[in-house]
């Protein structure tokens, strides 16, 4: 593939900014009256480790270009679309990073459908370029189950976010395992996606910079351990997952973790519930299998030193192109890292090809073109 023939780039991992008042209305009675919702909206606090960042200086170099962390609602994204280049975009929540958090499980059941219908309403019917990823209440499973079945076969969205914090036990927990005998049954995705860094060691980190480098890589990766270790894969053959937001190293680490730690401290599993390797098979290559076969994705931006080198250990199946717009990046810097991308010699066509579209369209179950 030469790179004028580029045409198709999908933005897998996008995210609205989510509106209290509109989403309110989506909530059954009594729940878009109550008070709490109407001042704070749906969903937790994040954590407390958020907080408003000082103005950048001008001219001062890599920190957060203008328009970031605003909230560009349909017709902004539509704009963005057009001026990036992307051909479509999958999105996720902001505020709905949290919604492990949520304690109430009734509660969060019509927090989850609310966001649902919200989504579809909002973006989805207003131009097919958007696709979403649903929150599903993994407070309860049997709920849970109902409402990604719901979600994909009903308002057409890709499949489901599952937190990675929050939640009262890790994702390989067999509590949840009706939620990935329904994905797989469905043969839609689920998203592992950062955000919400509370309980991972940071509580007491005074700089938010470090709470951010640190949170997301390893929220993601205790997902992956519960689910790899606990033999997830193994038992639902059509299910697929992705990582979300965390860059390239973090599973670069856990691969070379995992095998090791396995190694020395094999687990007594009489019953057989845990993953199965196959002859000679070390963990990594588990996991690779499983990258190669289009059940685990990686999501990357673009711009990360070590993603030729990870390509290379893990093959290009893994990963897949995320803007992150409209966090931390604007339509400018977006286009920047794809450029970056483009130009990597280390990286050959095809490589650029799979991470741009290649790869999305596989895990998300799109038309190539």
């Amino acid at each position: 593939m030469a790179r004028a023939d580029l045409k198709t780039i999908i933005d897998g991992d996008g995210h609205v900014f989510e509106d209290p008042e509109e989403l309110r209305k989506f909530l059954p009675y009594p729940l878009n009256e109550n008070n709490p919702t109407k001042s704070m909206g749906l969903f937790p606090h994040l954590d407390h480790l958020h907080h408003f960042l000082a103005k950048n200086p001008p001219g001062a170099f890599g920190m957060q270009p203008d328009g970031t962390f605003r909230n560009p609602g349909p017709e902004g994204w539509i704009e963005f679309l057009n001026r990036s280049g992307i051909t479509l975009t999958v999105l996720y929540p902001t505020a709905g990073l949290s919604y492990g958090r949520l304690m109430d499980i009734d509660y969060a059941i019509g927090a989850c459908r609310a966001y649902n219908d919200w989504m579809v309403e909002t973006y989805l019917a207003r131009d097919p370029r958007f696709k979403a990823a649903a929150l599903i209440p993994m407070q309860e499973p049997e709920a849970a189950v109902e409402e990604l079945r719901r979600a994909v076969k009903e308002l057409g969205m890709v499949g489901a976010m599952l937190p990675s914090t929050g939640l009262k036990t890790h994702l390989g927990d067999r509590i949840y395992w009706p939620v990935y005998e329904e994905a797989s049954r469905l043969s839609c995705a689920l998203a592992v996606h950062g955000g919400a860094h509370q309980d991972l060691g940071v509580n007491t980190m005074n700089v938010f910079a470090a709470t951010h480098a640190i949170g997301h890589p390893v929220g993601i990766m205790i997902g992956l351990a519960g689910l790899v270790f606990n033999g997830v894969f193994d038992r639902y053959p059509n299910l697929r997952v992705a990582f979300l937001e965390g860059g390239v190293a973090w599973f670069l680490m856990a691969l070379e973790r995992f095998t090791g730690s396995y190694n020395g401290f094999r687990p007594y599993d009489p019953r057989g519930g845990y993953l199965k390797l196959r002859d000679g098979e070390t963990v990594a290559d588990y996991v690779i299998r499983h990258v190669r076969a289009g059940r685990i994705a990686v999501g990357v931006e673009g711009d990360e030193p070590a993603l030729p080198y990870a390509v290379k250990v893990t093959g290009r199946e893994a990963f897949i192109y995320s803007s992150d717009f409209p966090h931390e990046v604007n339509v400018d810097t977006v286009r920047a890292e794809i450029e970056e991308l483009l130009a990597n010699d280390e990286l050959s066509d095809e490589d650029k090809s799979a991470i741009l579209h290649g790869n999305s369209a596989r895990f998300y179950g799109f038309p190539e073109a």
